[in-house]
């Protein structure tokens, strides 16, 4: 038998276990983070790459996170430190290394067929800021929130992410997401796969001004209801 200093069993007893880590699923999270290209696009940022494994373990708040990480084996950020970082996170810059660690993995060409849709965030509190407003939920919620637009390839993997005021109308935060990712990326022929919702009717017109096509959902109302169909543009 081994002498293992400092854990020298009561007589009779067991050997005491001082900590524990879910090993593979936190490895296994680690080598996705570095093949999506993310450790290069952080500069290697320990915090930020613990709070996205935190956040896939068990998604919650970034308080609790820290719990989740204490409990996966990580070693435990300290809330200040976590705080003092956020900020970084949340600059255009650093955003914009993400989505093009996600384009490159997309492996995007010339052209491209990208799905957008949006979601709302609510918050609690009672108090709009500016960007935080209550608008259109769909959550039917009244509090303050914020709205989410996601953009993918076509088969679903993300490519961006973008937030917009709460109150702001889901129609207007598409065309803005599609112009950001053309420029970045340099791809000039882009079809849209969006929701009937989505795709009003001025941002149609737009879309054609720019020389982009549209796939959208639609529901005919006749013999065959509720089934959806494809329309895009001439």
């Amino acid at each position: 038998m081994f002498d293992l200093p400092g854990l020298a069993p009561a007589k009779g007893g067991a050997l005491p276990i001082r900590s524990t880590r879910m090993g593979h699923l936190v490895d296994a999270l680690e080598v996705a983070y570095r093949v999506l290209g993310f450790e290069d696009a952080t500069d290697g940022d320990e915090v930020f790459k613990a709070l996205v494994i935190a956040r896939i373990i068990e998604p919650t708040s970034k308080l609790d996170s820290l719990r989740v990480l204490d409990e996966a084996g990580v070693a435990t950020l300290s809330y200040r430190t976590m705080a003092r970082r956020l900020p970084s996170y949340a600059t255009v810059e650093f955003r914009a290394g993400l989505a093009g660690a996600c384009a490159a993995r997309a492996d995007l060409g010339p052209s491209a067929l990208v799905l957008f849709d949006v979601s709302t965030l609510y918050f609690e509190t009672d108090t709009g800021d500016g960007f935080r407003e209550p608008g259109f939920s769909k959550e039917r919620r009244l509090e303050p929130q914020i709205t989410i637009g996601l953009l993918t390839d076509a088969s679903g993997f993300p490519l961006m992410v973008n937030a917009f005021e709460g109150n702001k109308a889901e129609t207007a935060t598409m065309l803005p997401v599609i112009k950001e990712f053309q420029a970045a990326h340099g791809i000039t022929a882009v079809t849209v796969v969006a929701d009937a919702g989505m795709l009003s009717r001025s941002n149609r017109v737009a879309l054609e001004q720019a020389g982009l096509t549209f796939i959208l959902g639609a529901f005919v109302v006749g013999a065959v209801r509720d089934r959806p169909v494809a329309q895009g543009s001439p």
